[in-house]
C-alpha cells in the first residue's frame, strides 16, 4: 500500500499513548516503590495528552487511512476522548487501593495502559483484522490484571474462568468473522456493508451474524453469556474490578456499532431481534438476581449486566437517536461505575477489603462527604432525577418508541423499578444504619477531591445534559 506520513496524524492519539507507556515501562525499572509517583504522573499525563489530542482533531470529519483498516471518525473521537479523560480517575483510585493493599506496582499501570491502547484500536477499527487485533491486546492484559494479587487462589481462580470463557469467546467470534467473510470475500466494513445489500436471506450471512451477536455478547456481558462478569468482579481485587467494570464498556460499545451498524448495516432486522433477546434477559436476570447480593461487588455486577441491556436497547432501534442515547448511556455508565468502585476502594484499609453491603452502615457518621457521593451514584444507577443517569435511561426509551417498540420500552421501565430497590438499599445503609464499627475512614487527598468531581458530575450532567449530548 501506499504510505504517506500525513496517516500518522490520524493515529497521534494512540502514537502518544504507546511511547508514554514505552517511558513509564523503562522509568519503572529505575524506580524504588517510594518514588513510584514519578511513572504514575507520567501515566495521568500520557492520558490527558492522548484526550487533549483527540479532542484537538476532532473536527467532525472522517479520515480513513493504513488502506482501509483505520478509521477516525466523530465516533472514534467521541468515545475515545470518554474514554481516556475517564481512565484518569480510574487511575488515581486504582493507586489508592493498590498502596493499601501493598500491591502498587509499575505492572499496573503498563497492563492498563496497553489495555486502553487495545481499546482504543477497537474503537477505530473499519476492518476485522484491525478489530481482533485490539480487542486480544486487551483482551490479554485484562486476563493477567484479574490475576495481579499473585498469593490469591481467589484472583487465580476468576482469572483463569475468564481466561478460559474468553478465549472460547473469540473462537466464536472468529468463527463468525470467517463465516462473513467466506460469504462476502471482504474484511473492511464498508466493503462488507456493500457485499451484504440484497443477501439478507444468505444463510451463510445469518449464520455468521449469529456466531458475531454471541462474540459481542460475551465482550458485554450480557445474558446469557455473563456468566464471567460475577465471578471476575468478585475474584479480582477491586482496583482491577474498577478498571475491568468502567473502561471496556465504551470499547464494546465501539466494537458493536463498527460491525452491526457500519458493517451489518443491512442486516438489522436479523441483529435487532437477537438484540432483543439478550436486552430483555439481561435487564430481568440483572435487576433479580442483583436483589439477592449481599456482597457489593457481586451486586454491581448483576447491576452492570442489566445496564448492558438498555445500551443494547439503544443500538436496536437502528436510528441516528438511538445510536447517540446507546454512546450517551455507555460513557455514563462508565462514570457511574468507576466512581462507585472508586468509593469502595477509598473504604478499605490495609488487609481488608471492603465488598461486603453491611460494611456501608453508617457510613455518613464517619464520612458525610463520601457518603453524599456514594448517594449521588446510586441515584444515578437508579435512574432517579435529577442525576444523569435518569437522562441516560430516558433517551434511550425515547429512541426506542420512536421506533413504534413502546412494549420493550414498558419492560425496560419495569425492570429498572425493581432495580432501583437495591440502588436504595446502599442509600439506606448509608444513612439509616447504625455503624458496624468505629473504624475512621482515611482517604488520600487526590482520591478525595477525585470522587468529590465524579459525585458531582452525576448532578451537573443530570441538572445540563445538553453539555455531554451535544457532542455526541
Amino acid at each position: 500500500m501506499a504510505f504517506d506520513t500525513t496517516q500518522l496524524i490520524a493515529l497521534l492519539p494512540e502514537i502518544i499513548l504507546l511511547a508514554g507507556v514505552s517511558l513509564v515501562l523503562i522509568i519503572d525499572l529505575m524506580v524504588t516503590d517510594k518514588e513510584r509517583t514519578w511513572p504514575f504522573v507520567l501515566t495521568l499525563l500520557t492520558l490527558l495528552a492522548a484526550g487533549c489530542t483527540t479532542l484537538m482533531f476532532a473536527d467532525g470529519s472522517t479520515q480513513v487511512v493504513f488502506d482501509g483498516t483505520y478509521i477516525r471518525d466523530p465516533l472514534s473521537d467521541v468515545l475515545k476522548a470518554s474514554l481516556l479523560f475517564i481512565a484518569v480517575p480510574v487511575f488515581i483510585y486504582a493507586r489508592e487501593g493498590l498502596m493499601k493493599s501493598g500491591q502498587w506496582r509499575g505492572e499496573f499501570m503498563t497492563l492498563t495502559l496497553f489495555a486502553i491502547l487495545g481499546m482504543m484500536v477497537m474503537i477505530s477499527s473499519n476492518g476485522f483484522i484491525s478489530l481482533y487485533l485490539g480487542l486480544e491486546l486487551l483482551s490479554l492484559c485484562l486476563y493477567a490484571l484479574v490475576a495481579f494479587k499473585r498469593d490469591s487462589s481467589k484472583s487465580a481462580e476468576a482469572a483463569m474462568k475468564y481466561f478460559v470463557l474468553g478465549a472460547l469467546a473469540s473462537g466464536l467470534l472468529l468463527y463468525g468473522i470467517s463465516m462473513l467473510y467466506g460469504a462476502t470475500g471482504k474484511l473492511d466494513f464498508p466493503s462488507i456493508a456493500q457485499a451484504v445489500v440484497g443477501k439478507e436471506s444468505d444463510i451463510v450471512l445469518i449464520f455468521g451474524l449469529v456466531f458475531v451477536v454471541i462474540g459481542l455478547a460475551f465482550k458485554f456481558g450480557a445474558v446469557p453469556f455473563h456468566m464471567w462478569v460475577p465471578d471476575v468482579y468478585d475474584g479480582a481485587t477491586t482496583p482491577v474490578t474498577l478498571l475491568v467494570g468502567s473502561l471496556p464498556k465504551i470499547a464494546a460499545l465501539g466494537l458493536a456499532m463498527r460491525i452491526l451498524v457500519d458493517g451489518l448495516g443491512e442486516l438489522h432486522d436479523s441483529w435487532q431481534m437477537m438484540l432483543i433477546i439478550l436486552a430483555v434477559l439481561s435487564m430481568a436476570l440483572g435487576n433479580l438476581v442483583a436483589i439477592a447480593q449481599e456482597n457489593i461487588k457481586r451486586m454491581l455486577a448483576y447491576s452492570t449486566i442489566s445496564h448492558v441491556g438498555f445500551i443494547f436497547l439503544g443500538i436496536l432501534a437502528g436510528s441516528d437517536e438511538g445510536y447517540r442515547a446507546a454512546v450517551f448511556y455507555a460513557i455514563v455508565y462508565a462514570a457511574m461505575a468507576a466512581g462507585a468502585f472508586g468509593v469502595l476502594i477509598a473504604l478499605d484499609r490495609k488487609g481488608l477489603e471492603v465488598d461486603q453491603l453491611h460494611q456501608l452502615k453508617g457510613l455518613n457518621e464517619k464520612h458525610p462527604w463520601l457518603a453524599g457521593t456514594m448517594l449521588l451514584l446510586m441515584f444515578s444507577m437508579a435512574g432517579v432525577p435529577p442525576t444523569v443517569g435518569f437522562f441516560a435511561k430516558l433517551f434511550v426509551l425515547e429512541a426506542i418508541v420512536s421506533v413504534e417498540l413502546t412494549w420493550l420500552a414498558l419492560v425496560a421501565v419495569f425492570f429498572s423499578i425493581i432495580g432501583a430497590f437495591y440502588y436504595i438499599r446502599v442509600v439506606k445503609h448509608v444513612y439509616f444504619d447504625k455503624p458496624t464499627d468505629d473504624v475512621q475512614v482515611e482517604v488520600g487527598g487526590a482520591a478525595q477531591v477525585m470522587l468529590a468531581i465524579n459525585g458531582l458530575a452525576m448532578l451537573a450532567l443530570g441538572l445540563f445534559p445538553a453539555i455531554l449530548m451535544n457532542l455526541i
